[in-house]
């Protein structure tokens, strides 16, 4: 197997860091618990665009990126589960490639949240190595974090989940989501129009929240919704306070209005942020006070929890829509996602 990877990599901050150009690196030490990965395809995140801006902090380049990961296993570690992991299983990987697997939050199946919590890219390991993505030719990291994928998953389509589709399931399925429960998905990009098929198939009487009413049609007739909220509708949005029991939060505007947002949620439910503006949340202790409404956040989902999700993906025919292009057009795809969007995820194939 190769040492040396090839990929397409971030050179510097700024706009520049979306001229992505060729770039061989050496692949990090393999481990026996590791498996490495043969790349089929990756789809590019609105992280991978935030992290090699530099708008969550600096980073060292150069920089591969991408974590909706998926491939063919090629070679495994001595204790790595042979019949799970058997040379030529299409496997996926996402945010996370690593954990210590020994403190409380792992022991409790809470793996994003160890303190030793290992990134897919831009994380220094212990020996200084920079994780590297998944824009490139192979990965490899450690089998707790690589999963099998379901045969009925296309794999352009499964790429999206490995971040994307988990990242809404977990919050979705840990606060209840389901028959009688009133949900509420604000934003239908990336995050939101999986949030929305997950919903609906959870069984949750399910609105979709935007600013237009551009994506009333394709959030109901595509994407299942019940309902459509516009939030720039003040007349509708007055009706709809403490109409849910639910609102996952998967966009933001630079006008935002949160103590509003907070309003729909129905007394003593749950409002949970999954987009990450840069710019501190300003809202009243009295939108939470007043109706015991719980504000918590999310961060991708555990191992058990993806495995899981893919199941479900593929049981419930939760499908992202997705463009694809060829791995070498990945400069002009990442520029395509910063500048114009996505409809609603770009898929990278090699």
């Amino acid at each position: 197997m190769p040492e040396q990877y090839n990929g397409y990599a971030a050179f510097a901050a700024g706009e520049e860091a979306l001229d992505l150009k060729p770039h061989a690196y050496p692949a990090r030490s393999f481990g026996p618990n590791d498996v490495e990965i043969k790349i089929i395809c990756t789809s590019i995140c609105g992280s991978d665009v935030h992290t090699i801006m530099g708008h969550w902090g600096p980073i060292t380049y150069p920089q591969v990126v991408g974590h909706e990961i998926i491939g063919h296993v090629v070679k495994i570690g001595e204790n790595v589960d042979a019949k799970k992991y058997a040379i030529g299983t299409r496997v996926g990987v996402g945010a996370q490639c690593g954990s210590c697997h020994s403190c409380k939050y792992c022991d409790a199946g809470k793996e994003p949240l160890c303190n030793g919590n290992i990134f897919t890219y831009n994380t220094k390991l212990p020996d200084g190595y920079i994780t590297q993505g998944g824009y490139a030719d192979f990965y490899r990291c450690d089998s707790a974090f690589v999963f099998p994928i379901p045969e009925h998953l296309d794999s352009a389509l499964a790429a999206p989940l490995m971040c994307a589709g988990i990242t809404v399931y977990a919050p979705l399925k840990r606060h209840g989501a389901g028959v009688g429960k009133k949900v509420g998905i604000i934003g239908i990009g990336g995050l939101g129009h999986l949030a929305l098929q997950f919903a609906v198939a959870m069984g949750a009487e399910v609105t979709a929240i935007s600013t237009s009413n551009r994506k009333e049609k394709e959030a109901k007739e595509l994407l299942g919704a019940h309902h459509f909220l516009n939030s720039k509708d003040q007349e509708a949005m007055a009706k709809a306070a403490l109409s849910f029991d639910l609102v996952i939060c998967c966009a933001f505007g630079n006008d935002t209005n949160w103590g509003q947002l907070l309003s729909l949620v129905e007394k003593d439910g749950t409002f949970v942020m999954l987009a990450l503006p840069e710019k501190p949340l300003t809202i009243h202790a009295f939108s939470l006070v007043a109706s015991q409404v719980k504000m918590t956040g999310s961060l991708i989902g555990s191992p058990e929890e993806i495995e899981e999700m893919l199941e479900f993906a593929s049981k419930h025919d939760v499908k992202p829509i997705v463009e694809k292009r060829p791995m070498t057009d990945a400069a002009a795809a990442i520029k395509k996602m910063h500048h114009e969007g996505a409809r609603y995820r770009i898929v990278l194939e090699n």
